[in-house]
């Protein structure tokens, strides 16, 4: 894995990155399920949510904290926050519904 934006974000970034990893493999398990219903996978998305913040929440959030440190330190801010002016992040278009197989 990468080193984070500043070295003294890297043991995060790669605790962080382990923990999402781990957790990331169990939140696909259902989509590789051809016979899951769409109630199940919404369940499981849901558990799979809390379980997220559970277990790699803090981690993630204290990493955020010291990235945006490095940002502001770096004097990068300005330049972030024009590419956002720029090319804001837009909501991704709505799921199509399922086809029916008959």
């Amino acid at each position: 894995m990468a080193d984070s934006l500043s070295p003294a974000c890297t043991p995060l970034k790669q605790e962080y990155d382990s923990c999402f990893n781990v957790w990331f493999e169990g939140y696909l398990e259902p989509a590789l399920s051809a016979s899951a219903t769409d109630a199940q996978r919404t369940a499981h998305y849901q558990r799979k949510a809390e379980e997220f913040q559970a277990k790699c929440g803090k981690v993630y959030a204290e990493y955020q904290n010291c990235i945006q440190g490095a940002v502001k330190q770096k004097g990068i801010e300005p330049l972030l926050q024009q590419a956002r002016e720029e090319h804001p992040l837009r909501e991704p278009p709505p799921l199509l519904p399922p086809k029916d197989s008959k």
